[in-house]
């Protein structure tokens, strides 16, 4: 097995910054030389075929390339809250969760630490690892990135959050972003193939695209559902959800048309869109969604070794 390096000039996310993270200098996502972790827990709460019934075994990493202005994890993604550890550390943590009955491995925001994940999930399948893995990202992705990934990553769970370059750079300081996003979801696809669910129903391959409707924007999100059909038609599964939460601080705050959840009638008007355009292979959200308790503590939980402090 190769050891990992660390880039002496990132560029590992679309931002491209070129920070010497082996030398320890912090990139614009936050990330230095060390692997930081919030959480690692079986975790019910994302599409049925990835929670399943017994869970996803979940990590969210810390700090975040694309930092949204409205992130329900901004303790995290701000890099805040989080643990350094080895990556032998979180090749434990993930036969860890396989032992805890996770029905995948589920990686939250981790394109900034893909050198050390793609070495610790190697050391864990010789060390008897062999469930799914799931990529679980924003979307704002390189080719080069997800292509790093090929062999360690089963399933790519993705975001597609604007087509409009004015409202990417607004809320995410990334006016490139559906050109860079549709050119890693055809990676994705390329890479892992159709959806596939196994005798379970639990997904074993394939892509899903999520897409939040943030309030106000129904004109973007149907865009973004009619772009990503167009690329996709049903080879993937279409997530549309209406959990935006408006948080204190950060950017509720700052811009008041982020103070308020979504309408109804978008909601429906967008889900009648998706179905009008032919989109057969979907999950769709009830009322009730935007809520903080969708949102996991980052206590650390399964991230230190049960004879640690």
């Amino acid at each position: 097995m190769v050891h990992m390096q660390l880039p002496v000039s990132c560029k590992l996310c679309p931002r491209a910054c070129g920070a010497n993270r082996a030398a320890g200098e912090h990139g614009v996502c936050g990330a230095d030389d060390t692997l930081r972790v919030a959480r690692a827990a079986l975790h019910a709460w994302e599409e049925p075929p990835i929670s399943g019934w017994r869970g996803s075994g979940t990590v969210f990493f810390s700090n975040c390339p694309l930092q949204c202005v409205y992130c329900q994890n901004e303790s995290i993604s701000s890099g805040r809250v989080g643990k350094a550890i080895a990556v032998e550390r979180l090749a434990r943590i993930f036969l860890e969760l396989q032992k805890q009955g996770a029905h995948n491995i589920n990686l939250v925001t981790p394109t900034q630490y893909v050198p050390q994940i793609t070495e610790a999930l190697a050391t864990a399948r010789m060390a008897g690892l062999q469930l799914p893995v799931v990529y679980n990202t924003s979307g704002y992705e390189t080719v080069e990135t997800i292509e790093m990934l090929k062999g360690h990553v089963d399933i790519y769970l993705t975001d597609f959050k604007y087509c409009d370059p004015k409202l990417a750079c607004r809320y995410s300081n990334a006016p490139d972003y559906e050109q860079l996003a549709l050119r890693a979801l055809r990676a994705m696809l390329a890479q892992v193939g159709d959806y596939t669910l196994g005798d379970e129903g639990i997904l074993q391959r394939g892509v899903i695209v999520r897409h939040l409707l943030l309030p106000g924007q129904l004109g973007d999100s149907k865009a973004v559902v009619a772009t990503v059909f167009s690329a996709c038609k049903n080879r993937v599964c279409y997530s549309l959800m209406n959990q935006y939460t408006p948080l204190l601080g950060g950017g509720c705050e700052r811009f008041a048309e982020l103070g308020t959840t979504v309408s109804e009638a978008d909601y429906s008007a967008l889900i009648d869109f998706a179905l009008g355009l032919g989109i057969t292979n979907s999950f769709m959200q009830e009322g009730g969604t935007a809520e903080e308790s969708f949102i996991p503590p980052f206590d650390l939980t399964g991230v230190e070794a049960a004879h640690d402090g």
